[in-house]
């Protein structure tokens, strides 16, 4: 199941890093320095949301489908 939720990974000019989004989970963050950092850190702190919500008893966030329009060339 943690496959199916989104990782937005953009850089950061403020931040100076790459910063990882996690959409489905109220745009919690993770940041590395490279691009590969970020995406590693963002699919640890998702596999703790994803823990913490099951020993706490709630339910998951349903993952979502995100539609990219095309560029026109």
């Amino acid at each position: 199941m943690n496959d199916l939720y989104s990782i937005v990974i953009q850089w950061s000019e403020k931040d100076n890093c790459f910063v990882a989004t996690l959409p489905e989970w109220e745009n919690r963050h993770a940041q590395g320095e490279s691009y590969e950092q970020a995406l590693e850190n963002a699919q640890e702190a998702l596999q703790f949301l994803v823990e913490l919500s099951k020993s706490q008893g709630e339910s998951l966030p349903e993952p979502q489908n995100f539609q990219v329009t095309p560029v026109s060339k």
